[in-house]
């Protein structure tokens, strides 16, 4: 049920707001920041006297290079409160991440930081068509993980009736959205393929559901996806972006122009660096996402290193809005897989499969070392009308897709074709790729 294209804003005056207005606002929330950084965490005023700067050095948003990077090291380095910057009797909420050295990330939230937070998921909601005559199911997993309660927060801001699913229990999730007129739709965009497929699976017409729109976030995602969702229920689905250490969904959402999620400006300051020197990068040249938040007092991060690939692009949107987009993240440098010398990120080969008929959403690459050679393979699940019997007939579907990876990355892969439902399906962030060249070693 697809909406008509209405630009819906929650914050004229902050979403709206002269961008050299803006740029002054920046400036002075970034002077606070600097100054409650410095005062109250040791960690991070050693590097900043390492480094000499003081927070007087700080005047304005031109000055956030003369500041040090931060980065999620920092964080499991100061586990858990040694990057707190607010009394912990004042810090009201932790929300965080699973750690691949057995530390978890943690940030911890002050009443403020949970009300701006609202407010930012609030706008995004807002943005999407989203009210207080609103049924908003929640899939996201409830917790640590920002997901569930940032968009439950936002939902309840903006008045909607909120139905907190969390994930899993799929034919519970859709009799829920069929017998309650879900409206509206927030978890994983693999979850909500996954939910998309299995209601056609089960005999329903997406004409019998009332969802009109999709807020998708917390795993990169690709424009092919998002065709294949729209056509699979009917309805707009968006692109969402947040992270535990800068406030979880919310500080960036899609409009219904579709091209570029708007950052909240007002809250966070975003840079685009190369990842390698760690220089600016101008708008449209892909690098690495660096925020800085202006207005968060628990846990403040200063030039924080995201580790995500995207673009910067500064202008006034049709929508009205003035701030900031990023565009869609295409990759992590960290997620990164380097395959003989060639940079491959999972998006490119999602981007090639999506456009392949007989393929499904589903696929895993799996690379391993044989005889100190990098080898690519790319496991495609096949939809279910493609008959497995007809040899000739995959092996022109296996061929098709392995000269376009090769266009697209410029290296080869070895295709291997896969019967339905033999890629392990995710209920929360989907887990793409197997690297196998560690083991031995």
């Amino acid at each position: 049920m697809r909406q008509k294209k209405i630009h819906y804003i929650y914050n004229k005056e902050m979403e709206c707001m002269d961008p050299e207005e803006r740029r002054k606002l920046q400036g002075e929330r970034l002077r606070k920041t600097v100054e409650l950084e410095y005062a109250n965490v040791p960690a991070y005023r050693a590097r900043m006297d390492e480094a000499g700067v003081k927070p007087e050095d700080i005047n304005s948003i031109d000055d956030i290079v003369k500041l040090p990077f931060m980065q999620k090291t920092d964080l499991r380095d100061n586990f858990p409160f040694g990057l707190f910057a607010a009394d912990r009797k004042d810090i009201i909420r932790i929300q965080g991440s699973s750690g691949t050295t057995g530390k978890p990330v943690v940030a911890g939230y002050t009443q403020n930081d949970i009300d701006v937070w609202t407010e930012m998921v609030a706008r995004a909601i807002k943005c999407a068509g989203g009210g207080e005559d609103d049924v908003i199911q929640i899939a996201y997993g409830y917790g640590l993980f920002t997901g569930g309660l940032g968009a439950h927060q936002g939902a309840t801001k903006v008045g909607a009736m909120v139905v907190p699913m969390s994930s899993g229990n799929t034919q519970r999730q859709i009799m829920m959205m069929k017998e309650l007129g879900a409206t509206m739709l927030c978890c994983t965009p693999s979850y909500a393929t996954y939910l998309a497929e299995t209601i056609r699976e089960m005999g329903i017409d997406p004409s019998e559901l009332k969802i009109k729109s999709g807020y998708f976030g917390a795993e990169p995602w690709t424009e092919e996806m998002r065709q294949h969702l729209e056509e699979l229920l009917d309805f707009d689905a968006f692109d969402i972006y947040g992270l535990t250490e800068i406030g979880g969904p919310g500080v960036a959402f899609e409009c219904f122009e579709k091209n570029g999620m708007h950052i909240n400006e007002d809250h966070v300051l975003a840079e685009i660096i190369d990842p390698v020197t760690e220089e600016p990068l101008p708008d449209g040249v892909p690098g690495e996402l660096v925020f800085t938040t202006l207005t968060k007092t628990g846990t403040p991060m200063i030039r924080y290193r995201t580790h995500d690939i995207c673009t910067l692009t500064h202008g006034t949107c049709a929508c009205g809005r003035t701030t900031v987009k990023m565009s869609r993240i295409t990759g992590r440098t960290d997620d990164m897989l380097v395959i003989r010398g060639v940079n491959v990120f999972p998006s490119q080969i999602e981007s090639v499969l999506l456009g392949v008929e007989e393929a499904s959403a589903h696929y895993m690459i799996v690379v391993d070392r044989v005889n100190s050679q990098d080898k690519l393979t790319v496991q495609v699940e096949l939809k279910e009308d493609v008959d497995m019997g007809d040899v000739a007939k995959l092996a022109a579907i296996a061929s098709r897709i392995k000269t376009d990876i090769k266009q697209t990355l410029l290296i080869s892969a070895k295709v291997e074709l896969v019967p339905p439902k033999t890629i392990p399906r995710s209920e929360g962030k989907a887990k793409r790729i197997t690297d196998n060249r560690h083991i031995g070693f």
